[in-house]
């Protein structure tokens, strides 16, 4: 199977900087999905972690909204 995605004659080809910002949206997307899979078959392998060992939700959440809050906007 080709690299090169097949012509279609209605699409609007995108500029340079457009293109780079979706490879890059792109890129970090597969990077979150790669973690998942990573956790998901770390417990299919050893089971769950126990709760001791885990973070608080309040705590994983209030680190999450930091982290969204330094983040760039971002236009869909």
């Amino acid at each position: 199977m080709s690299e090169q995605p097949a012509l279609v004659p209605d699409r609007q080809p995108l500029d340079e900087h457009a293109a780079a910002s979706a490879r890059a949206y792109a890129a970090e997307q597969r990077a979150r999905v790669d973690a998942l899979a990573s956790v998901l078959e770390d417990i299919a392998a050893h089971g769950y972690p126990s709760p001791e060992t885990g973070v608080l939700w309040e705590e994983a959440r209030d680190g999450h909204l930091e982290r969204l809050a330094g983040e760039q906007p971002r236009v869909a």
